[in-house]
């Protein structure tokens, strides 16, 4: 009888486990329904903001795509754009923007320029932008508090603004970081110096995920930064030494502390995942990706991806006084800095800086799977906390 008995209990167990352990497969299995993005970052992924407080990115930018300037550094889309487009969204408007703006699917806090830490420079002084990531999250702040409150009535602005529970399910984007990194070096540091600040650089980044979290966020997607030694801007800016070079082209101590930044962001990610117990943190390693596609252009279809497609001079295509989109007096002409190559769409570098609507797309196929990805969860399933690895 007691053995009987014992049988039933286990049965039971058994099904009552079967019947807990299914709902969870199913919930860890469907794709996430993100209602809303909010991004914050530099030019890597700026729609328009800076565009919108200092004056539009002119053209040949957006060409490739929109077919007119877009606020956008790049002929196209950005990878931020692509993640948009994946989840069924439309592109983001940039808080900044208050001309066609909707912001019902999320808003877009990143501007051209931007890094973690303020900067004691102007635009003008540095080309840094004055929108530091402790400011994105100023504007992010009022505009989930304001943003309901103007929702609340009713009218037009229903229409434009997001539900006040899709701030909780939205998913936020970060890429931001690079800025911080060359900041030092045009200020003549070294190379150590620059890796004293990082600590603190990255405790100003932990503190806005940390304050979006404590506001109901609980998805995060968060980029590392890529490899800054191989851009024209810094490369043509910095003088680098044979020995500084690597093999493919670029230079080896910008890289190094790019490569120190993202050890560094992936140890602070850790960390967060410990101190946020609800939230999904996704690291991704962009810096790879770029760096395969570079280093191995070729083979990847592109070409010259050490040359800026957009600009004049130089061993890079690139001239700090004279960008994409700028004016040359020609025999006494005007003439548009425009783009020199034929097909940006077999280019790297659109600028000198940013990268072209075609290798935003590359990188962007090859991460969205979540094969470059800590833990390696596709864009879809970012919702769902797992562990890392």
């Amino acid at each position: 009888m007691e053995s009987h008995c014992s049988r039933i209990v286990a049965t039971f167990s058994v099904f009552f486990s079967v019947i807990l352990v299914i709902p969870y497969s199913i919930t860890a299995s469907t794709p996430c329904e993100f209602p809303a993005i909010f991004n914050f970052g530099d030019s890597n992924s700026d729609t328009g903001g800076l565009s919108a407080a200092f004056g539009q990115a002119p053209p040949p930018n957006g060409e490739s795509y929109f077919h007119t300037p877009a606020g956008r550094y790049s002929d196209g889309r950005l990878v931020i754009d692509f993640i948009a487009e994946s989840l069924g969204l439309p592109y983001l408007s940039a808080y900044l923007d208050s001309v066609g703006s909707n912001f019902t699917h999320g808003a877009n806090f990143a501007t051209a320029g931007s890094t973690i830490r303020p900067q004691n420079t102007t635009l003008s002084q540095s080309g840094f932008s004055p929108f530091s990531l402790n400011v994105q999250f100023y504007q992010y702040n009022d505009f989930h508090q304001r943003s309901q409150k103007v929702r609340g009535p009713g009218g037009v602005f229903q229409g434009l603004l997001p539900k006040a529970e899709d701030f909780s399910r939205a998913l936020y984007t970060f890429d931001i970081g690079q800025n911080d990194l060359t900041a030092g070096y045009f200020l003549n540091m070294s190379t150590d110096q620059v890796k004293e600040y990082i600590p603190d650089v990255l405790s100003q980044f932990t503190n806005v995920i940390k304050n979006i979290y404590s506001q109901g966020g609980r998805s995060f997607w968060i980029h590392n930064t890529g490899p800054v030694g191989c851009l024209p801007y810094v490369m043509d800016r910095v003088l680098i030494t044979t020995g500084q070079v690597d093999s493919a082209g670029c230079a080896s101590p910008f890289n190094e502390v790019a490569q120190y930044f993202n050890q560094k962001l992936k140890e602070a990610v850790v960390q967060l995942r410990m101190d946020l117990p609800l939230a999904a943190i996704t690291y991704v390693d962009a810096y790879s990706l770029k760096y395969s596609l570079i280093s191995q252009a070729k083979k990847h279809g592109f070409e010259h991806p050490l040359r800026a497609c957009c600009g004049h001079g130089g061993k890079y295509n690139y001239n700090i006084h004279l960008g994409c989109g700028g004016k040359i007096n020609v025999n006494g002409k005007q003439v548009l800095v425009g783009k020199s190559c034929q097909d940006p769409s077999v280019r790297i570098n659109w600028d000198g800086v940013h990268y072209t609507q075609a290798a935003n797309k590359w990188v962007f196929d090859r991460i969205v799977d979540g094969s470059f990805s800590d833990p390696p969860i596709p864009l879809k399933m970012a919702c769902h906390k797992q562990a890392a690895h």
